[in-house]
């Protein structure tokens, strides 16, 4: 069955990880899309993405065809104008002045396309003081809040794990495009798709940004307790730690009864939520106190019997041995030269009858050039001067 976006083409000017995390949310969806790269001298490696054949680069990149073009040249721009007449999709994540500068921002490209939809991720959005800065995840998850709430108590600013501004960006980018089409369906015009990592970050502050907005509170790190309701968090058992979230009085009365601990009912300091909050240290003690007595597996075995969330804190590989993890299929292969076979993370989200589908491993690089150059009807020898000229 030939994904939801199978009739979607899709020019992919994006680097390094939020733009080409967009592109992959419309690949894995059936997409046809062509990834355009500079033309290079080292073929092993990204110019903006590290090692080609490394496992980052090619979880970000499947799906795709690789066009190798000079954007710097009058005729690697009309390269693109001619392909752009037939796309329905242009990602891109430049800093705003840079495609401006060379003649393919929203308003020239929309000349060539008035139906194309035009996506830009920046780092700080396309207006503001702000907007000609580069922008990396980092500095996004510093600037928009969220490494002043991560971490422990009084450790300093933490950063997340993951580069969760750029991963966020992406993502909703990749709705704004599918909303883009839907729209499109209506007016039959294309339109402008913005977004940037400072805006994204904001978004995922979600209660904590309210917190703030509407009450005046500044929230600040609460390492691994949940920053409202407790006890929430981790905590230590005889062999190792556990995740427990038994916020709510009816969960709080739960966790009390497995743990046999009724007496933490009648403790005055823990009677009602706020009383928990205010006395988390102390409550975590008491509960590990209790913990200690068997292990992790025995006590998320009682906990889930009673219906208190609970559950393992794995390593990675811990996460992709989990049964759960293998019912779920969040794991795809293909073929590949460089791994056999080529593991990548699947979509999360399921389609009854169109699902998503890691199709190809991503492209080696320039492989489709020729191929897609022949499809807007330039001859061998056209192309061969072309590479010649270096403008492919």
């Amino acid at each position: 069955m030939p994904g939801p976006l199978c009739s979607i083409r899709v020019l992919d000017l994006t680097r390094v990880r939020s733009g080409p995390t967009a592109v992959r949310q419309l690949a894995d969806w059936g997409a046809d899309v062509i990834k355009i790269e500079p033309p290079a001298t080292d073929t092993e490696n990204d110019p903006f993405g590290g090692e080609r054949s490394g496992p980052d680069f090619q979880n970000l990149h499947r799906n795709k065809r690789s066009l190798t073009l000079n954007l710097k040249t009058p005729e690697g721009i009309a390269i693109l104008q001619r392909l752009a007449v037939n796309a329905d999709v242009l990602v891109e994540n430049y800093r705003p002045d840079v495609k401006v500068r060379l003649g393919i921002d929203y308003p020239a490209m929309r000349s060539v396309n008035p139906r194309l939809i035009y996506a830009s991720i920046s780092g700080f959005g396309e207006e503001g003081p702000y907007r000609d800065r580069p922008g990396f995840d980092q500095i996004a998850q510093g600037m928009g809040g969220l490494m002043s709430i991560t971490g422990l108590p009084g450790q300093g600013p933490v950063r997340a794990g993951i580069p969760i501004a750029d991963l966020a960006a992406g993502v909703l980018c990749a709705q704004g495009i599918l909303l883009a089409l839907f729209e499109r369906e209506r007016s039959g015009e294309g339109q402008w798709v913005t977004t940037s990592l400072l805006q994204a970050q904001i978004f995922l502050l979600d209660f904590q940004a309210s917190r703030w907005l509407n009450r005046h509170e500044i929230p600040r790190q609460a390492g691994n307790n949940h920053p409202t309701n407790i006890p929430t968090g981790v905590f230590r058992t005889a062999d190792g730690f556990i995740n427990i979230g038994a916020s709510g009085q009816k969960m709080w009365e739960r966790l009390c009864a497995v743990i046999n601990a009724p007496e933490l009912l009648r403790d005055e300091r823990f009677t009602t939520g706020a009383g928990r909050s205010d006395n988390r240290d102390a409550l975590t003690v008491e509960i590990e106190r209790r913990l200690s007595s068997a292990s992790s597996a025995a006590w998320i075995g009682r906990l889930n019997q009673a219906g208190v969330p609970c559950g393992h804190i794995n390593a990675i590989n811990e996460v992709f041995a989990d049964p759960q993890v293998e019912a779920l299929g969040m794991v795809a292969t293909v073929p590949s030269p460089h791994y056999d076979p080529l593991r990548l993370v699947a979509q999360p989200v399921r389609l009854s009858r169109t699902p998503s589908e890691i199709r190809t491993r991503p492209p080696e690089y320039g492989e489709h050039t020729a191929e897609i150059l022949a499809s807007l009807g330039y001859s061998p020898e056209e192309i061969a001067e072309l590479r010649r000229r270096q403008i492919v």
